[in-house]
């Protein structure tokens, strides 16, 4: 994930456990075999990590915040979980399948990681993922670069923390490291968020608090109050906050030589 991104494993659970219960039809997509050798790459808290187990005979978690992972490892202490990088890890004995949940979009060395999952699998291994693709939470940050911008935080404006590729582009950079990709979808996935009166700035506080970097306390309330005020009419709905998200799902296989 984003070196810059600090994660509170139990405001992420309390407040943001759709990341994870979402996950959970990529589990049934992923259709692991029970003698398969599997990673859960950006592992979070492990909840997605724990199902899997209950499948295959083998599985570990990586993540590169030590809090998730600390909190990971105090839940289910019968699996492997350790602090790795996505864009550059690797493992003496490599993985019949890698999976990814919500987590590669903050992997802006999209290429270190793409490396990293080819020489991570066997051959023909596969790997199964889910992250935000081309116009995820534009309706949220789009605002949040404007009102920091229209203060003078202008480097904190222009802050690139999430990396949202098109389909194109996306298995383009998998087909030329040697992969083949099998499924690729783009779609909508408006995701109602957990707090009736706060849930964009919510959601915010969890996933953007990178931007305040050096912004003031003062600020930081009035920009996140600022930005739910702007997106009320589009994202609240029937009484919920919805976030905008747009999902990329990818099945692709490492071709042999």
């Amino acid at each position: 994930m984003n070196n810059t991104t600090k994660w509170n494993p139990k405001l992420y659970n309390d407040k943001h456990s759709f990341v994870y219960h979402y996950g959970e039809d990529l589990i049934e997509l992923l259709n692991p075999k029970k003698e398969e050798r599997v990673l859960d790459l950006g592992c979070g808290s492990g909840q997605l990590t724990f199902k899997i187990s209950k499948l295959v005979n083998e599985v570990i978690g990586i993540d590169k915040s030590p809090e998730m992972i600390a909190d990971a490892k105090s839940k289910f202490k019968n699996i492997e979980f350790f602090v790795a990088d996505a864009s550059n890890f690797t493992f003496n004995k490599k993985f019949d399948v890698i999976f990814s949940n919500a987590v590669l979009h903050w992997v802006t060395n999209y290429k270190g990681a793409i490396k990293s999952m080819y020489e991570n699998l066997t051959n023909n291994g596969k790997i199964v993922l889910e992250f935000g693709g081309k116009g995820n939470v534009q309706k949220i940050v789009n605002p949040l670069r404007n009102s920091l911008e229209k203060r003078g935080y202008l480097k904190q404006s222009k802050l690139q923390l999430w990396y949202f590729p098109s389909i194109a582009e996306y298995t383009t950079k998998l087909e030329f490291a040697g992969f083949r990709v099998l499924m690729a979808q783009h779609f909508d996935r408006p995701t109602a968020l957990a707090k009736k009166n706060t849930g964009i700035k919510d959601w915010i506080a969890m996933f953007g608090n990178s931007f305040f970097k050096n912004v003031t306390t003062a600020h930081v309330e009035e920009i996140k109050n600022e930005v739910q005020e702007k997106i009320k009419s589009a994202c609240f709905i029937n009484g919920k906050w919805f976030a905008d998200y747009k999902r990329i799902r990818i099945i692709a296989i490492k071709e042999t030589i």
